[in-house]
């Protein structure tokens, strides 16, 4: 890609990353605060939800619910707007290779895009490599997001904090890479391969005048399959992160204690809040990303 193409890229997909960090943190929080937890939970997944708002609306007030924007702001501005650019730009590369591109398989697609179109192998490689790195390089700042949404860490300012948890050494500061890889790895790269095949059926069915609603409902369709199969590693991953116990420093005893805690539905623990929140953020995300790329290219 030329540079103006990569700022073009990186500001699209910053705008996205604020839109849906601003937008949706009460549903990141809430799912935090349930997975923190390291107790069976033997109430129904809306009763919880339910005793934990009221919980932090009491204590905090409704601001309480956007406890930890900044912390998320940090790592999900700088992060969408890396993944987009990285995703497009792996994307060109596979596009000019016989083996990844789709220009002879779909050339009936007439999706309003200005992305590069791959087969669905290609998009499954793409998608999970730019995730993947992405998250290698922010992973410091995953920590930090969880721990400001958590009520278990008692940080005030971002620099501190993150100062605190690099003193910690290397270790600390790539604590629950191996889970965030296990989820992001298969969520992004099945997001992308579902998203462009259903962002395609759908360009059969509705004119593409309407690129904006047809972007987010591929997007909210590809995030809700992605999330379901993926939301395990997600749990495990915030347990690793926000605790500090010895149990939950290793990857499989952090496993051993859910399964022993909560059993196959400990995995699952604020599945719904992750899912109405991938649903929103796809949705809303992937709209102002192409949306945007679409309007400063034309």
């Amino acid at each position: 890609m030329k540079n103006a193409a990569v700022g073009q890229h990186l500001l699209s997909g910053a705008l996205s990353g604020f839109a849906g960090a601003i937008l949706l943190q009460p549903l990141d929080l809430l799912k935090t605060r349930i997975q923190q937890g390291d107790s069976a939970l033997n109430a129904r997944n809306t009763t919880i939800i339910w005793h934990t708002t009221k919980d932090i609306l009491r204590n905090e007030g409704i601001k309480g619910l956007w406890t930890g924007t900044s912390a998320t702001l940090v790592r999900n501005v700088p992060g969408v707007a890396l993944y987009f650019t990285s995703l497009t730009y792996l994307r060109s590369i596979m596009a000019n290779s016989p083996y990844f591109s789709a220009q002879q398989r779909y050339s009936r697609d007439n999706s309003k895009t200005v992305l590069p179109k791959l087969s669905s192998q290609g998009n499954l490689i793409a998608g999970a490599t730019a995730r993947v790195g992405v998250g290698l390089i922010l992973n410091p700042f995953s920590i930090l997001k969880a721990r400001f949404e958590s009520e278990l860490h008692a940080y005030r300012s971002l620099s501190g904090s993150l100062l605190s948890i690099a003193r910690m050494g290397p270790s600390e500061l790539m604590r629950g890479f191996v889970a965030s890889s296990l989820r992001d790895a298969p969520y992004a790269g099945l997001f992308v391969v579902i998203y462009e095949s259903i962002k395609r059926e759908t360009t059969y069915f509705i004119p593409t005048a309407h690129a904006a609603g047809i972007h987010s409902f591929s997007a909210a369709s590809a995030g809700a399959i992605a999330t379901m199969a993926t939301h395990p590693f997600d749990v495990i991953k915030t347990k690793m992160q926000v605790r500090s116990e010895d149990r939950y420093r290793g990857f499989t005893t952090t496993i051993l204690r859910i399964f022993k805690q909560r059993g196959a539905a400990g995995f699952f623990d604020g599945a719904s809040l992750r899912m109405s929140r991938k649903i929103l953020s796809s949705a809303i995300g992937w709209a102002v990303f192409e949306g945007m790329l679409l309007f400063m290219q034309t």
